[in-house]
């Protein structure tokens, strides 16, 4: 029997249908047939979290999705994961309230470029992901990684890139060039691999478009989703422990 994987997507639903067919994929691709995932999925309007997200308001944003959360434990979620980079800023919050394990998309990430022995990575995201401190400092605390940071001319363009475009089903010929060439200058800059650290950047860019080891982190959260619901999870390494 497999447990219940709890979603809370919509931030933005582009890359959430990712995780959706990602893990139904995964679980098809292993137990054949007509086999598919259990999933409790709450979308959430994005336009409200962008509001909370503009205005600093990560107090209040935590409170919506610990909300949330809970009321998927309630319906009989097993795990819950934030289908975003961005809100993991305020992941410690939520789980802390729950009686299951979160599974955190940047400890998730981070086996990945431990197992494969990379050091460096560059990190693509919103400005919040790669200038607020959460993500780069889990990095290198708990797994002894440093991220490469774009210059802030660079961040402003992904940033910009992933909420006018991406969030909103554009794909851009010249966006993915600029991407590709933010990639080259970080290579140059000592990288020695790539997290697309916002969920819907690999709508974008791909393994197909540069040379360096990609790690998309919605895809690798996907499957830590699908390994913990057939219990083939560590997560001692990739969640945050719930409240007993």
């Amino acid at each position: 029997m497999q447990r219940t994987i709890g979603l809370i997507g919509g931030m933005s639903w582009e890359s959430t249908a990712i995780y959706y067919k990602e893990i139904n994929e995964i679980v098809r691709q292993r137990r054949g047939g007509l086999a598919s995932a259990d999933i409790l999925l709450r979308s959430v309007d994005f336009g409200y979290i962008v509001t909370l997200q503009k205005a600093g308001d990560w107090r209040q944003a935590a409170a919506y999705l610990t909300r949330i959360a809970r009321q998927l434990v309630d319906a009989g979620a097993s795990c819950i994961l934030i289908c975003t980079n961005t809100m993991h800023v305020i992941a410690d919050i939520v789980a802390a309230e729950l009686g299951v394990p979160l599974i955190h998309i940047v400890d998730v990430t981070a086996a990945a470029l431990l197992a494969a022995s990379f050091k460096r990575p560059l990190l693509l995201a919103t400005r919040y992901t790669m200038e607020q401190p959460f993500y780069c400092d889990r990095l290198r605390q708990r797994f002894g990684l440093s991220a490469v940071i774009p210059a802030e001319n660079e961040r402003i363009r992904i940033h910009d890139v992933i909420f006018d475009e991406l969030c909103c089903g554009i794909i851009s010929d010249q966006s993915r060039q600029e991407f590709i060439d933010i990639i080259a200058r970080g290579r140059a800059r000592g990288a020695d691999a790539l997290i697309l650290g916002c969920t819907e950047i690999g709508l974008l860019i791909g393994p197909e478009h540069t040379e360096f080891p990609v790690f998309d982190s919605a895809r690798l959260h996907a499957r830590a989703a699908a390994d913990f619901a057939e219990g083939k999870l560590s997560l001692g390494a990739v969640s945050i422990n719930a409240r007993r």
